[in-house]
């Protein structure tokens, strides 16, 4: 009975022993599987971390690309700005591309390619066809005469390769100097076009520096084509040489409005992640487009006197203007902005690295558009298109073109008005003028001429007027003539002077007066233009 007890106790301890090592090996199952799902969550938190550090990262420098990419683009339009600012100062650093040697060639004669045919095949040789001689063995046995023979085969072999050496050498030599004569004559060709072309530059040179107008135009024409302007400019350019006054007036396409910019700059929204443009003033754009089509102006005249060969050019008219089209109708024009002449004497004491071109526009009394932006035209007195049929068919003629036949004198500006005084006289005879800007008592505008038709130096004064001039103008113009100690002084209105000023003007003895109807009478005769003076009263009848 105790044994058996002691079997069943035996029997409880094992179980219990087992319990206890599977309760062991649960718990360390369960505690392996918290470690691992805790080992799992901070992997994960790890990972998220890292991926969130990750993605600030790239949020943080895809911000940087694109604070700096809104950078290039500020920069892109300062640097556009920055030219468009310097053009004037940029054309005084360039040097003319063309000149009467650059037009001319040279001509180097490429070497004479043989093709290879200046290197002959080898010539054959005996040794290559000779049999071999028999052996003493093959000579007892009858060797000599198989040998014999076949050396008579072999020899006419030899011979028949020979001469089918020689006529293969003999063509060789043929096409060789075949090929030498083909490039013997085309270099002959090519010195010839060379030397043709170099007598066609001689000639172009000698007709240039004679002053023939046509050459003179087309040397000018392709210098001022060949200047280096920033992309997007237009080259177009037209030119005509009047060798009578000396002047070369340049038609020229003037860049659009649209190549100024319009931003100042750009900034990147992170919120909208966004290119926002930094808008300019339009006070600004138009600023600079006026200021820009002045440099080009003040440009064209200096690269003008520069480029002058054997100075043919003693004036320089500038003439620009710029395609558009009409906002009106659609249509296409091409209304001037700019008129301006200038004399080289004058143009030569400009340090143009130091000047303002809006102010040397003003200082030589060119027409300018007031708002050319908006693309307010100026009316030139000489249009190019009608001086350019005038020069063609006319021949020896400087006449005033670009006027309708019954244009109103009093519709023109001040300025206008002096230029078209300046064409009126040119047509008279005029050789030399200079304009000087001035209001000192009452003078609007002085011109000199040293043609001794006028007897010496001559003070024009013109007073587009609707109402009678008064005798300080009249008396003005004798204290311009005391100062610059002028031989004849000349008063042009579209108006009337009184008595006192006729009067005065006959007791000073070196004075006329040009009145209204005189002026119509030499429009028609000097200029062929009947034009309208349209007085708000008749002028005074003269007793």
């Amino acid at each position: 009975m105790a044994k058996r007890r002691g079997q069943l106790t035996d029997r409880q301890r094992e179980r219990a022993r087992r319990l206890r090592l599977e309760e062991q090996a649960r718990r360390a199952r369960a505690q392996a599987a918290l470690k691992a799902q805790r080992e799992r969550q901070r992997a994960e938190r790890a990972a998220a971390q890292k991926a969130a550090a990750t993605e600030r990262e790239r949020k943080r420098l895809y911000v940087e690309g694109r604070k700096a990419e809104a950078a290039e683009m500020t920069a892109d339009v300062a640097e556009t700005i920055k030219t468009l600012d310097s053009v004037l100062i940029a054309g005084i650093g360039q040097r003319i591309s063309v000149t009467f040697s650059s037009l001319r060639r040279t001509y180097d004669a490429p070497p004479f390619d043989p093709g290879g045919l200046d290197q002959p095949d080898p010539r054959p040789s005996w040794a290559q066809f000779a049999p071999r001689p028999p052996g003493m063995l093959r000579r007892l046995l009858g060797g000599d005469a198989r040998y014999e023979q076949k050396e008579a085969e072999q020899r006419r072999l030899y011979e028949q390769a020979c001469a089918e050496y020689d006529i293969r050498d003999a063509e060789r030599h043929r096409r060789l100097d075949e090929r030498y004569r083909a490039h013997q004559q085309r270099i002959a060709q090519e010195k010839a076009q060379v030397d043709r072309h170099n007598r066609e530059i001689d000639e172009f040179e000698r007709a240039v520096r004679a002053g023939e107008p046509e050459p003179v135009a087309q040397y000018f024409t392709m210098g001022l084509d060949a200047s280096v302007y920033p992309d997007d400019f237009p080259h177009q350019t037209r030119a005509i040489y009047r060798p009578e006054a000396r002047e070369l007036v340049v038609d020229y396409e003037l860049p659009p409005l649209k190549i100024v910019p319009t931003v100042r700059g750009y900034k990147h929204v992170q919120t909208r992640d966004e290119m926002d443009a930094i808008p300019a003033s339009k006070k600004e754009i138009d600023a600079r487009y006026a200021r820009l089509i002045a440099q080009v102006a003040v440009r064209t005249l200096h690269e003008i006197f520069t480029a002058d060969p054997a100075e043919l050019v003693t004036v320089a008219t500038f003439k620009g203007r710029v395609s558009v089209k009409d906002k009106a109708t659609g249509l296409p024009e091409r209304p001037y902005l700019i008129d301006v002449s200038a004399e080289r004497e004058l143009f030569s004491t400009f340090v143009l690295a130091d000047l303002d071109p809006v102010y040397t526009l003003k200082k030589l009394n060119a027409l300018v558009s007031p708002h050319p932006y908006d693309l307010e035209a100026v009316r030139p007195v000489v249009d190019f298109e009608a001086l350019l049929a005038q020069y063609k068919f006319v021949e020896g003629i400087d006449a005033v073109a670009g006027l309708d036949s019954r244009r109103d004198l009093l519709g023109l500006t001040p300025a206008e008005f002096e230029h078209f005084v300046r064409q009126l006289f040119e047509a008279m005879g005029m050789k030399s003028w200079v304009t000087q800007a001035s209001r000192d008592d009452g003078v609007d505008a002085v011109a000199i001429n040293e043609d001794p038709m006028f007897g010496g130096l001559c003070i024009i004064q013109a007073k587009r007027y609707s109402k009678a001039v008064g005798i300080e103008a009249v008396r003005a113009l004798a204290g311009v003539m005391e100062d610059k100690r002028a031989t004849k002084g000349i008063l042009v209105t579209t108006s009337w002077v009184g008595t006192d000023s006729r009067d005065f003007a006959a007791r000073h003895g070196r004075m006329r007066i040009i009145e209204c109807e005189e002026l119509k009478y030499l429009c028609r005769e000097h200029l062929d233009l009947d034009v309208l003076i349209s007085l708000p009263k008749a002028p005074p009848k003269r007793s």
